[in-house]
């Protein structure tokens, strides 16, 4: 179970996507904050300072690269872990 108050910030475009993991996440006891593009994550992030952030790396208007880029030059945000993630399925 996740420490009472661990704080998870949650960015993805996709609707389906952000319930389920904001379901999985809160019933193991985490916090979970959930963002749909880029700017919005950000901006939750300096609100909610959360311990972990999960990501979409195929985001609308900013890529996973650039959220990435702007956390890591906030104070604060150099040591919390960033984890992008994906659901592209290429041909094989």
């Amino acid at each position: 179970m996740g420490e009472k108050g661990q704080r998870i910030l949650y960015i993805e475009d996709d609707h389906a996507s952000r319930r389920l993991v904001e379901r999985v996440l809160t019933s193991r006891g985490y916090e979970v904050y959930v963002a749909s593009e880029g700017l919005e994550g950000i901006n939750l992030a300096r609100e909610k300072n959360p311990e972990l952030i999960l990501m979409d790396i195929n985001l609308p208007n900013m890529d996973g690269r650039e959220i990435t880029t702007r956390l890591r030059s906030l104070p604060n945000f150099s040591n919390v872990p960033i984890v992008a993630l994906t659901a592209n399925i290429s041909p094989g």
